[in-house]
């Protein structure tokens, strides 16, 4: 192999990997606007019961399940719209990312119910009833929503204690770029 064809390899590949550090660059700066944007906008909201970080490349609101529904329920609270609302805005103005809703329940078993049988179905119903909303309410695109339950599955913490529970007890708006969307600002930058 001739030393000319071997730099220009390496050139390619140094080419490359900046591309990839020039997208993951913008990506991170547009979900740190979406999470400050949905800061401000949240800002009279109790802070318990509400969680806004970036990790991996996505942005994560957690809400407490106390704000949206009662106990063992999966229907919304009228209180919580004006929070959803608020959310929604903000997913609507980004309309190049997916939102992935998640319900999560802690490890106490459901009291016998005809409609919900366990802690999978309150963590399905409760996401699904928040993709609805964002929908039917908000006009949010449902083709970009996905719901899911999680159950009690991926806790936050601990379920020893009543406030590890209740920690554990959340549905989480996951708002990320679209694979689509990123692949193409890769290829943009060749």
């Amino acid at each position: 192999m001739n030393i000319e064809k071997l730099i220009g390899q390496i050139k390619e590949s140094q080419d490359y990997i900046k591309r990839l550090q020039d997208a993951r660059s913008k990506q991170d700066s547009l979900n740190i606007a979406i999470s400050n944007k949905l800061k401000r906008s949240l800002d009279n909201i109790n802070d318990q019961d509400i969680d806004i970080k970036v990790q991996k490349g996505v942005v994560f609101i957690s809400l407490s399940d106390k704000m949206l529904y009662k106990s063992g329920s999966y229907e919304i609270l009228p209180t919580a719209e004006t929070v959803l609302e608020k959310v929604a805005r903000v997913i609507n103005d980004y309309s190049d990312y997916d939102v992935m809703v998640e319900g999560h329940t802690n490890t106490d078993p459901m009291k016998p119910n005809a409609l919900i049988k366990d802690n999978w179905d309150l963590s399905a119903l409760r996401a699904t009833s928040v993709v609805r909303m964002l929908q039917t309410k908000f006009a949010v695109n449902p083709s970009r929503m996905t719901a899911g339950g999680r159950s009690e599955y991926v806790p936050k913490t601990d379920n020893n204690t009543p406030m590890g529970k209740s920690e554990n007890r959340r549905t989480e708006i996951i708002v990320l770029p679209k694979l689509d969307q990123f692949m193409q600002l890769l290829e943009a930058k060749r």
